[in-house]
């Protein structure tokens, strides 16, 4: 990586998609050194691909990127990229993430980082062989009120967790005319709610309360048919009328019973978690409720700057709303105190500099690929479960620690 006279490193900064995550990512390198100054990291635009030439034509002279194409190879093979961002559509994840591996370059990938467990595990052998730093966009994961309930029950101060409920319901699929677009293929996205949904409660809960050991499940399609929408002809949200259907190959709405490891902090608890794409009404409608024996705490990402605490049990306690503040994770980074609201875009600042830190061998804070590939265990045991209807044990991910010490995260 280059350094300059007066000490800022700078990592040349691939990416491999340039539709709105992959914008998102690169506003989110371009703040880092205002938000971050200390960290002396400014992050250089060196190579963009994109399968659409209009897309990459726009990396280039919109986004800055030195140079832009349409074949994600060249951007691997371009020995001025030092970290590559992967934000393709979910059915290249897997063959993306094992180039970039294999190319020695450290990735930042989306969720899900594979269609299912083997792909992720594939991907996570292929960047440990390399030594590579890997990150995963678990954006809700640096939510400051997300990350302080995770310290009060790291703490202590929810006594011992008894019961969670975590759901993620969202009404991007709601309208029965929304297209089928690749989301509702087998092939293409694998799972449906589940992989799409769930795998953020399930990292959630992972990072927040504890490594989960066992699930039972079930699930249901609640749109078995939708207008056929040909590959690259509108966006995954478009309403077509009266137009050919086509079958749905994977769930609308999953269901989860689980119980929290032993020799974790939630040693015994149990919990439900839900997803669905078609509900009516939530537009982003991810949260918890998280249950000790001295207290509780509740948080919707809707209200993404509330927390809603309990502490003690006493006739007349009751939970108090708690504005997020400087004492709650990076708010202080981006706004200067209670009542101004932190945004989505702001949580994937805090997730570029967690992966550029732990890539250029600073702290590891960030989401790991072992992290991944222990949350997609939990969604391969839950897809299971959803099938025959009985528990699943949760496969153990060796170096899945959650940011937790070994010591204290036995799965």
């Amino acid at each position: 990586m280059k350094t300059t006279d007066d000490g800022y490193t700078q990592p040349g900064i691939g990416l491999i998609s340039v539709g709105w995550m992959g914008k998102l990512h690169s506003r989110a390198y371009q703040a880092i050194p205002l938000v971050y100054p200390e960290l002396k990291i400014r992050p250089r635009f060196v190579h963009a691909a994109d399968s659409a030439a209009d897309r990459a034509d726009y990396a280039r002279e919109t986004l800055g990127y030195a140079r832009a194409g349409t074949d994600y190879r060249e951007v691997l093979a371009d020995p001025d990229v030092d970290v590559v961002s992967i934000c393709a559509p979910n059915m290249l994840h897997a063959e993306i993430g094992v180039a970039a591996a294999e190319a020695g370059k450290p990735f930042w990938i989306e969720k899900p980082v594979g269609r299912d467990a083997a792909e992720t595990a594939a991907v996570a052998a292929a960047a440990r062989k390399a030594g590579v730093a890997t990150s995963i966009g678990y954006n809700y994961r640096h939510v400051p009120a997300v990350e302080r309930v995770r310290e009060l029950i790291a703490a202590g101060d929810l006594g011992r967790i008894t019961n969670v409920r975590a759901v993620f319901f969202n009404s991007y699929a709601a309208e029965p005319n929304g297209a089928l677009s690749w989301r509702f293929r087998q092939a293409e996205a694998g799972s449906g709610a589940l992989g799409d949904l769930l795998s953020h409660v399930v990292d959630l809960m992972q990072y927040v309360v504890a490594p989960i050991a066992a699930v039972s499940s079930l699930a249901s399609t609640v749109y078995a048919q939708r207008p056929v929408l040909p590959m690259g002809s509108a966006d995954h949200f478009a309403v077509i009328e009266g137009g050919e259907l086509g079958d749905v190959e994977n769930d609308d709405y999953v269901a989860a019973l689980v119980r929290f490891a032993a020799g974790s902090p939630a040693a015994g608890a149990v919990g439900t978690l839900e997803a669905s794409r078609v509900s009516v009404g939530p537009q982003c409608g991810l949260g918890f409720e998280i249950y000790g024996t001295e207290g509780s705490a509740t948080w919707n990402f809707e209200q993404m700057n509330e927390l809603r605490l309990c502490l003690g049990r006493g006739a007349d306690q009751g939970y108090t709303t708690i504005l997020g503040n400087g004492r709650f994770g990076d708010y202080a980074r981006f706004q200067p105190g209670p009542g101004t609201s932190m945004g989505y875009d702001d949580l994937k600042v805090i997730e570029a500099k967690k992966f550029l830190v732990a890539a250029t061998g600073g702290e590891q804070r960030n989401s790991t690929i072992e992290e991944a590939h222990a949350d997609a265990e939990v969604i391969a045991a839950t897809a299971a479960s959803a099938a025959d209807g009985a528990w699943h044990s949760v496969a153990p991910v060796p170096g899945a620690t959650f940011g937790r010490r070994p010591d204290t995260s036995d799965a």
